[in-house]
């Protein structure tokens, strides 16, 4: 019976001994039902280590590769109009504006190439009247062009004076009469004004 008794202490005395369970975690509504790491340790998990390239062959594949990149970032931001991936001839607020001047316009020049494309066929045509038509049309749409860029010129460049006096607006005219020439889904850096629109005259 005393042996029973001392047997019995000893199991009491383990099990006050034993640690305390843990306190369970309660997720929250919307939580992830875990501890959130700390700082350190989630800024660890996300950097990724830096490896060196194993031979020239990868260093110089990777190199092509950042090249590419940056070739097709520039070549976006120049089609955008974004000023640092400009080309110096389309840089700053007078060339910009410029663009805006022939871009808010419906020019002929921007139909030129499809008109000489249409006078090429026609002039395979058998029919005398249009092969005599086709002598003359060519220099007629020339002579159209050319004075159309004359007095696009002249309006880019007063334009000029009145919003940017004291500004450089060498070659600005022929900057102007140069762009209403091409087609305008192909001019580079592309419209940024819709045909009609007057709104980029008050802008700075």
């Amino acid at each position: 019976m005393f042996a029973a008794g001392r047997l019995s202490s000893v199991f009491r005395r383990r099990t006050q001994d034993a640690p305390e369970a843990p306190p369970e975690v309660v997720a929250k509504p919307g939580g992830k039902g875990r501890p959130t790491p700390k700082r350190k340790e989630a800024e660890k998990k996300r950097r990724q280590p830096i490896t060196a390239p194993a031979n020239r062959k990868e260093a110089y594949k990777r190199l092509r590769d950042k090249q590419a990149t940056d070739r097709a970032k520039a070549r976006e931001g120049m089609a955008k109009g974004e000023e640092r991936y400009l080309l110096k001839r389309d840089k700053g607020s007078v060339r910009r504006m410029a663009r805006n001047y022939v871009d808010s316009r419906r020019t002929f020049g921007s139909y030129l190439m499809y008109l000489l494309l249409a006078l090429v066929v026609l002039n395979f045509l058998p029919i005398p009247a249009v092969r005599l038509t086709m002598l003359f049309a060519p220099p007629v749409l020339l002579l159209v062009v050319f004075v159309e860029g004359l007095l696009l010129s002249r309006g880019v460049t007063k334009l000029a004076e009145e919003q940017f006096p004291g500004e450089d607006r060498k070659g600005l005219g022929l900057y102007a009469a140069m762009r209403a020439m091409q087609i305008r889904r192909l001019r580079v850096p592309a419209p940024q004004v819709q045909i009609g629109d007057t709104s980029w005259k008050t802008k700075d």
